[in-house]
């Protein structure tokens, strides 16, 4: 009876993570589209959503602690607990960073547009993706995978030195985009920061699947 108990708490422990990975999937995507379409209405509404993700990320917190103090799982079952209590922050974050780059872009829409610059979807596609993979993998305990995605962040951190750049001199060339230009490198900052939180999802997942942390060893 007693794993049949800690069987479906786990269960639904596990939903609550997808539907919150979810939740902040979407988040992320919707930013970036509101940056990309200059989209205010849809930027207001990731600041709005917000507040669920973190009313998500409480639910978690309570019902990981409830697990550990009430069934005391072990082996497996214990690695999951944990890995869930760690990736449910991890998660939160991102979203968070999603509500910043709504917030720029809301200061960038009442400022003349700029030009567009071809990194910021890149970057915006490459992380989405980064992060869906994370998340499959951690349905599926693949650690492969996980290791896979974690090689992708390089991706992210080109485009961002790349646009870091091409910034830096168009506020020194144009002085009057000074303001829009600032909110992008915030911008191109909060997706480099996302590709850095997926690969602490992907590490979580190894750690889950083979017992092995691999934050400060070898992530290949």
């Amino acid at each position: 009876m007693e794993t049949r108990i800690i069987d479906q708490q786990l269960g639904v422990l596990r939903d609550k993570i997808l539907l919150l990975g979810g939740a902040t999937e979407a988040a992320v995507t919707r930013a970036m589209d509101s940056l990309i379409n200059r989209d205010s209405e849809l930027a207001k509404r990731v600041l709005d959503e917000d507040t669920i993700i973190n009313q998500m990320e409480l639910d978690i917190d309570r019902m990981s602690i409830e697990i550990l103090a009430l069934q005391q799982p072990a082996a497996h079952d214990l690695r999951f607990v944990i890995s869930v209590a760690k990736i449910t922050p991890v998660l939160e974050r991102i979203a968070d960073h999603a509500s910043n780059i709504a917030e720029s872009v809301l200061v960038l829409n009442s400022q003349p547009e700029v030009r567009q610059f071809v990194e910021f979807r890149l970057m915006s596609t490459t992380a989405s993706e980064m992060l869906q993979a994370a998340l499959d993998a951690f349905t599926a305990e693949d650690s492969q995978v996980s290791r896979e995605v974690i090689k992708r962040d390089k991706e992210i951190d080109e485009n961002y030195k790349k646009v870091f750049n091409q910034l830096i001199e168009m506020m020194i060339d144009d002085p009057s985009t000074t303001t829009s230009a600032a909110h992008l490198l915030f911008v191109a900052k909060h997706l480099e920061r996302i590709g850095d939180y997926v690969k602490d999802i992907c590490e979580l997942n190894v750690y889950l699947r083979e017992a092995v942390f691999i934050k400060h060893g070898s992530r290949t």
